[in-house]
């Protein structure tokens, strides 16, 4: 099968959640024997931060303007047995121009859905969804599941739409050995959000207000001046995507907590989610409907709704959070790999057609 993919970034993962995911559908796609396309418009933020240039088992066929490149994806498409369109992709409507004119099987995969029906509702569109809607797709795909996915037919007119949620890839995240640098006992990953922000002072914040003996360690960007810190509370600008697996690794246990947005709709796990479970790290999260869909609450996570909880948490003995870890990195090598998500993709395809 030959699959063209118009896109955010596959080339660099700084700053969001789309890179890391593509690059492991792609290379699982590939390993079947597929041969994939991936055309990416070369932002300066993400040419600034590029960490993969040139991939071993796909095409990136980066552009500067969709006019210069318009000829070059229109072979692509019509060539293709599968045309995919993605939120956030720069040139996202005009790609769905040409898709939808192509006589290939077509795709729109939303990776950002709470994020395009908060958007409709507050402006009325989304900036990457065509002004027709997504009715003319054979198939809409949702990061996000449960009543997210009856909205985008509400709301967009999709008629087929189906959840393909985030993933891991076991050769990239996996229990590496501990770095002093990310030494803590309850870590947090992720770029700052004000929609998580009251989560997280209580979730992180205010438990290490609670046991100021205990390391607390926080990596990110975007975080404000104005950010509530602790004196046992240590910061990271930045952890480099390559450096994930010891900072998890180093971690006593890590803290999950989802977006405002995304959390209302429920079935919502995270990319980073996954990526700490595959390092067998013991995870706390916040709570939202779903959850258990993706890990069995109390043996392979620990969910918190207080700052209780999470205390409790830390306290627990050392060796039954590792026994969490484990049991957490066995369900996501059985059931939250790239590999899984790239064969679900493709009976979802199958089904469709």
């Amino acid at each position: 099968m030959k699959l063209v993919i118009f896109g955010l970034t596959v080339s660099s993962s700084w700053g969001n959640g789309h890179a890391t995911l593509w690059r492991g559908l792609c290379n699982a796609l590939a390993r079947q024997g597929h041969e994939i396309t991936f055309f990416e418009k070369d932002m300066p933020y993400y040419a600034n931060h590029r960490d993969l240039k040139q991939p071993e088992l796909f095409a990136l066929h980066l552009y500067s303007f969709w006019e210069d490149v318009r000829g070059i994806a229109k072979t692509a498409v019509v060539e293709s047995d599968v045309a995919v369109v993605t939120s956030y992709c720069p040139d996202a409507r005009s790609a769905s121009d040409l898709v939808l004119n192509s006589p290939g099987f077509k795709v729109f995969y939303d990776l950002d859905t709470a994020v395009t029906i908060e958007s409709y509702r507050l402006r009325g569109s989304a900036d990457y969804i065509p002004s027709y809607g997504l009715s003319d797709f054979d198939l809409v795909l949702s990061y996000v599941g449960g009543r997210a996915l009856e909205e985008l037919g509400e709301l967009f007119g999709a008629k087929r739409v189906a959840p393909l949620y985030g993933s891991v890839d076991p050769a990239v995240h996996r229990p590496v050995a501990p770095s002093s640098s990310y030494d803590s006992d309850l870590s947090y990953l992720g770029t700052y959000a004000a929609d998580r922000q009251t989560a997280l002072e209580e979730l992180f914040l205010e438990p290490a207000n609670r046991l100021p003996e205990r390391k607390f360690l926080l990596g990110g960007t975007q975080y404000p001046e104005s950010f509530p810190w602790n004196k046992n509370v240590w910061f990271v600008w930045h952890v480099p995507p390559p450096e994930h697996p010891a900072f998890y690794s180093s971690s006593k246990a890590t803290l999950n907590v989802t977006r405002g947005a995304m959390a209302s709709f429920g079935y919502c796990p995270s990319g980073r989610l996954f990526e700490a479970a595959a390092c067998a790290t013991p995870v706390v999260s916040d709570s939202w409907e779903g959850l258990s869909e993706f890990f069995e609450p109390g043996r392979e996570i620990l969910v918190a709704s207080s700052a209780d909880d999470v205390v409790a948490a830390i306290e627990r003995d050392r060796e039954e959070l590792l026994t969490i870890g484990r049991a957490a990195r066995e369900r996501v090598l059985g059931a939250h790999t790239s590999e899984h998500r790239s064969r679900e993709f493709l009976n979802l395809l199958g089904a469709a057609a």
